[in-house]
């Protein structure tokens, strides 16, 4: 599971006792809540049914589905589905496409959900032999579902965005300055990721 909000209030303050800026930001907009997914084959799938469209037209297209093949958990009801009923609940042929990489590479035991490598590129690696799970997704599966705590989504745009705003850059930082920049947070950059969105959300609030 992901990190708890005990984990992340001491992770933040160890941050924020390497660098300064972090205190400043937690006198402006607190600690974050815990961001946490199950772990397995659900939560991979609802990562790519969402993408490219709203949190709504997603849940919309999930519910359908469940309603037409059943348990989505098991892997095993996209195996057996046909292509007619998953297009029937919405899927495109690209997502239809990824559906069953992914439920092909859990069912053979390519993938192994329950015992991902230890060493986070590994892990990353395993992931993104699925099509259509990109790094950024896989990323952000080991750092909410498994709650792997150095966990650094560096090419995330709201990521770049807060931290630029945190540490004070006139300009957004790329995505090789953006890991770079975060080389003395190691272990607790995920936290540091949940704490930047955190941030870029407070940011909205105001605006």
């Amino acid at each position: 599971m992901g990190l708890s909000a005990e984990h992340l209030r001491r992770a933040i303050d160890a941050l924020a006792a390497i660098e300064p800026a972090f205190a400043a930001a937690i006198a402006r907009v607190g600690y974050p809540a815990p961001r946490i997914n199950p772990r397995g084959h659900a939560t991979l799938l609802r990562t790519i049914i969402g993408q490219q469209v709203s949190t709504q037209s997603a849940q919309a297209v999930w519910n359908k589905l469940e309603g037409i093949i059943g348990d989505l958990s098991d892997p095993n009801t996209i195996t057996h589905a046909s292509d007619d009923q998953l297009r029937a609940a919405g899927l495109s042929r690209q997502k239809l496409s990824y559906a069953r990489s992914l439920a092909d590479h859990v069912t053979s035991g390519a993938l192994d959900l329950d015992h991902l490598p230890e060493d986070d590129d590994a892990a990353i690696a395993a992931l993104v032999a699925i099509k259509g799970i990109g790094r950024w997704s896989a990323e952000i599966y080991l750092l909410f579902a498994e709650g792997r705590a150095d966990i650094w989504p560096a090419g995330d745009l709201a990521v770049q965005i807060e931290i630029g705003r945190i540490l004070g850059h006139e300009t957004r930082p790329s995505e090789k300055l953006t890991r770079d920049l975060a080389e003395p947070w190691r272990p607790h950059r995920g936290a540091a990721a949940i704490f930047t969105w955190h941030h870029y959300g407070s940011a909205m609030k105001v605006i």
